[in-house]
């Protein structure tokens, strides 16, 4: 319980006065652009945003955390905390993520899924499926390919998506990421087709990105010009050059 309350304090000293935006991990590339375009329309407005694996951000709001919107990776996250009566808008599609298989060596990529079976191959690296939806699109894939039960003992489990990058790239041989983290900027250098390509989405479900406007956020009329600024055709044309569909 310690520990708690002071991480809320942390979130809370460090947020306080602004727009506070819970991002899933997924998204910590295309927030910047977006919070900067945004500003352009709104220059007087404060954004602040944490980035975390979507089940945990939700088990900060369901505590107390003091976030104006949040955005997770799936729709089941914020439909949890509309059902909760902690938010003043229904959920709704902002986004579609898709998985990506990265690796920082060049690899045979022409096997599709199946280069993860590769013998070279010692560590796999995932998002952790009980917190973050990356994660568990990752596992179903591999279930439907029949690769999860020979592999499941090769995984590295990030508490994110973007720890899960972090490992792909350093900690581990391979990895299954978020695709739209492969546009970014620092990311180019990684050529698809050489050091990755996406997975095929007919091994998983579609990834529909959901977001929320949280009860904190009542009075701030920053926060409910972010939340229409996010379904304008400008923060459309962000997302879709970051790899996302909509």
């Amino acid at each position: 319980m310690k520990r708690w309350i002071i991480a809320v304090f942390s979130i809370s000293a460090m947020l306080y006065g602004d727009t506070k935006l819970a991002v899933a991990a997924n998204m910590s590339y295309a927030i910047t652009p977006l919070i900067a375009a945004f500003q352009q329309e709104h220059p007087d407005a404060k954004i602040s945003y944490v980035v975390g694996s979507s089940g945990k951000l939700a088990a900060q709001i369901m505590h107390g955390a003091p976030y104006d919107l949040y955005f997770s990776a799936n729709m089941t996250y914020p439909q949890r905390l509309y059902d909760a009566k902690m938010t003043v808008t229904k959920p709704v599609v902002y986004a579609k993520g898709a998985l990506a298989i990265l690796s920082s060596e060049q690899r045979d990529f022409s096997k599709g899924i199946s280069v993860l079976g590769e013998p070279s191959i010692e560590k796999i690296t995932v998002a952790n499926p009980l917190t973050a939806p990356y994660g568990t699109a990752a596992v179903e894939a591999l279930k439907h390919a029949g690769l999860y039960d020979v592999l499941k003992e090769k995984f590295v489990y990030g508490e994110s998506i973007a720890q899960t990058i972090t490992y792909a790239t350093k900690a581990a041989d391979i990895g299954i990421i978020a695709a739209p983290a492969l546009y970014a900027p620092q990311m180019k250098h990684y050529k698809e087709g050489v050091h990755w390509i996406k997975v095929a989405p007919s091994l998983y479900r579609p990834i529909d990105q959901g977001m929320v406007l949280l009860k904190h956020a009542k009075e701030d009329k920053n926060a409910k010009a972010f939340w229409d600024f996010m379904r304008s055709d400008k923060a459309k044309a962000i997302l879709t050059s970051y790899g996302y569909s909509l």
